[in-house]
């Protein structure tokens, strides 16, 4: 018998729904570093609470180049979507290779704005298929192979991921050594 679980039918809902702040709907008054720890978690969906971002952590991102520098103790929108980016792809990728995709990124002249919307898009298209790959209907005991589903997805998307990185990374080392 199928009996919808609450849980995944929340997954899903959630999954399909929550999305970060949109960039012109981001704050557009400068934060100091306890209203951005504040704020941060608005931008992307937890369920477990999960380690809180610190200031020690977002010190740190500005010091390994993944978010620009405070300007006089201040964050403002550019702060806030690479906060976000980087928060959601710590996940999943080393701080190395989240550099290297933000400096490619970066690169491209896109403006910060344009490369948020870009982030913001490219994750709406992927909760919105993990929320499609959750069946409403499903029974507990489809929960494993459902789980199981996901996670070589997972697998299968950070092999490619991984590979690109690593494309992608040599070009600009050999570009590196012709410039110095």
């Amino acid at each position: 018998m199928c009996v919808p679980l609450e849980e995944l039918d929340d997954l899903r809902r959630r999954m399909e729904q929550e999305r970060p702040t949109a960039w012109d709907d981001l704050p557009d008054i400068a934060l100091y570093m306890d209203q951005l720890i504040s704020y941060m978690p608005r931008q992307l969906i937890r369920f477990d609470g999960g380690a809180p971002l610190t200031s020690a952590m977002v010190n740190n991102y500005i010091k390994d180049g993944l978010v620009p520098r405070a300007e006089g103790k201040r964050y403002g929108p550019e702060h806030l979507g690479y906060l976000t980016a980087v928060v959601a792809l710590k996940h999943v990728l080393s701080v190395r290779d989240i550099g290297a995709l933000l400096q490619a990124g970066r690169e491209t002249g896109k403006s910060s704005p344009e490369l948020y919307a870009y982030f913001c898009d490219a994750l709406d298209r992927a909760l919105r298929d993990t929320a499609q790959a959750l069946d409403p209907q499903a029974a507990e005991q489809d929960l494993a192979r459902l789980a199981l589903e996901l996670a070589v997805r997972s697998y299968a998307n950070q092999l490619a991921c991984a590979r690109i990185l690593d494309i992608l990374q040599p070009a600009k080392d050999k570009k590196h050594k012709k410039e110095g």
